[in-house]
């Protein structure tokens, strides 16, 4: 097979066909690794990884942050879960829909994601995502200006909170007993040296303004940042594998009817420590 290379309707992202990810050659790695790193999104329709193919390919960015998972509303039992607030699970998949970048809420942030379509609704439950590079290029001067130097802690407590969820300590991913990490505005990939707005639901109190400042303030940074040209969004076929650079993208799910099923699978990379980690600053 010849690879085949599509750029997307965007700022960012391409679609690449032609590569089967599940027996993949180490020279189709190599160009598909430099292919990742200049659109940051890469779609691969048709591929139907098993789960033990996806874990693989996913290895070859580095060691995992956790084992491949399941996201959606399909149980362990192949049953359906109900559309019930009172599910931390729920309340999660509800706070996904949020725009965000994965992991920025512990030590080190996430390097990337393998995602994969095992079942998928009729209508809705799409994944979006948003080129913080680009968007960072399209703010005015003033405005780079004003949040040169800036930083703003991460917290999955907090932006879970926002949306009513209350979670224990130690009740999943994310919700241990941690000082909330300071990340800066504006991070500069380690790789291509392109600056990324570094924002997204988790994101709070900006060091140096006051409450009710920093959160119009990231606000209004997201609301710019997410359209158009800087938006795609994706509608899943069965059989779809998407992998994306989380340093330089936000993304987001859009909700769909629980009584039709929604699996995914994800695999996360887990980021290097010594580009990736967070300052531990207590709030």
């Amino acid at each position: 097979m010849t690879m085949q290379v599509e750029k997307l309707d965007a700022t960012f992202g391409a679609r690449v066909t032609g590569v089967a990810l599940g027996s993949i050659s180490d020279t189709d790695f190599d160009q598909i690794y430099d292919l990742w790193l200049e659109h940051a999104l890469l779609v691969f329709p048709a591929q139907h990884l098993m789960k033990d193919e996806q874990k693989a390919f996913a290895n070859r960015f580095g060691e995992l942050e956790f084992e491949l998972s399941p996201i959606g509303n399909v149980k362990k039992d192949g049953s359906l879960r109900a559309n019930d607030e009172s599910d931390s699970v729920v309340q999660i998949l509800k706070g996904n829909e949020g725009w965000h970048y994965d992991s920025t809420y512990v030590e080190v942030q996430a390097l990337a994601t393998v995602f994969t379509a095992h079942h998928v609704p009729s209508k809705g439950g799409q994944t979006g995502w948003a080129d913080m590079r680009a968007g960072y290029t399209a703010l005015d001067a003033d405005l780079k200006t004003k949040i040169e130097g800036l930083s703003a802690y991460h917290s999955l407590y907090h932006s879970q909170r926002k949306i009513g969820h209350d979670p224990k300590t130690g009740s999943g991913y994310g919700f241990d007993d941690q000082e909330p990490p300071l990340r800066p505005l504006v991070k500069i990939h380690p790789e291509t040296g392109v600056p990324a707005l570094l924002i997204g639901r988790h994101a709070y109190d900006i060091t140096g303004l006051a409450e009710k400042e920093s959160e119009k303030l990231l606000r209004e940074l997201t609301d710019f940042v997410c359209q158009a040209p800087r938006l795609y969004l994706h509608s899943w076929t069965v059989g779809d594998a998407i992998l994306w650079d989380n340093r330089c993208l936000m993304h987001r799910a859009y909700p769909w009817d629980f009584s039709e099923a929604r699996e995914m699978w994800l695999a996360r990379i887990a980021g290097n420590p010594e580009t990736e980690s967070g300052s531990r600053v207590s709030a």
